[in-house]
């Protein structure tokens, strides 16, 4: 009697083992998709936040403030900038001034690179040359606005870090490099537009030579304190303007270092 009584309760046991077990799986899977729903749902939150944002830093600090290139302007309502800045600095992505990056690097004031691109005047046919990767902010705008966009960036840190995220949000059109920003790429010259984002203590010469006739060239020149300097290359000649005062990282490598100009 005992021998038919013992299979009898290991499969009540069992029986009441699938049941918890179902029941444990059950609760697991829903707990999983209410928490799922909420990140979804403080995502969506945070991207309506992010998207008023930029809204709001494109017409107060962009357009209000003189940039009238249409393209351009759309470009900063599409590129989501608090994509391209540390975590911890992305409740301030649109704010009116520059923010770390890491290795001693910033990521530029909007407005400053609304300036810089709006004076190369790009048409979505050039082939544009990039100083100082940086977060790939700038990179990215100059790729919405242009054919062809590669970029130098000399910490090799952020230049991957540069990289994969730029192919992570879709940019087949920019191509990234670690290397010395002052001599230029050569092998993809001429370049239609040349825009430098660390300041040279004067304009390199490397550059100057890359820069393809009837091209234009943004950078910032000087020590401390710099001046924005407008170059267009016209008939072989190198004409500079000068357009507002302006303060960025300084230029680094052996070119700078060695004096070559």
């Amino acid at each position: 009697m005992y021998r038919r009584v013992k299979p009898i309760r290991c499969l009540l046991f069992r029986g009441v083992r699938s049941v918890l077990f179902v029941v444990m799986a059950f609760s697991l899977l829903s707990n999983c998709k209410k928490e799922l729903k909420e990140r979804q749902e403080t995502g969506e939150r945070e991207e309506k936040i992010f998207t008023q944002a930029r809204e709001k830093m494109v017409k107060t600090q962009i357009r209000n403030r003189g940039i009238k290139d249409e393209r351009l302007l759309k470009a900063m309502l599409k590129v989501e900038r608090h994509r391209f800045v540390p975590e911890e600095y992305q409740k301030f992505a649109y704010s009116d001034c520059p923010l770390p990056i890491g290795e001693e690097q910033t990521i530029s004031q909007p407005y400053i690179v609304a300036l810089m691109t709006e004076l190369l005047k790009l048409n979505g046919d050039e082939k544009v040359l990039e100083i100082g990767t940086g977060s790939g902010y700038q990179a990215a705008i100059l790729a919405e606005l242009s054919k062809e966009v590669y970029t130098i960036e000399i910490l090799e840190p952020l230049a991957k870090q540069a990289e994969k995220l730029l192919k992570d949000l879709g940019y087949e059109n920019i191509t990234v490099k670690c290397g010395d920003g002052y001599i230029g790429w050569e092998e993809h010259a001429p370049f239609d537009a040349i825009i430098v984002t660390c300041a040279p203590p004067y304009i390199p010469q490397p550059l100057i030579d890359q820069l393809a006739e009837g091209g234009k060239m943004v950078v910032p020149v000087g020590t401390d304190w710099q001046e924005l300097k407008l170059i267009k290359k016209q008939n072989g000649k190198i004409n500079v303007i000068d357009t507002i005062p302006v303060m960025f990282v300084p230029m680094t490598g052996e070119g700078v270092k060695n004096g070559q100009n």
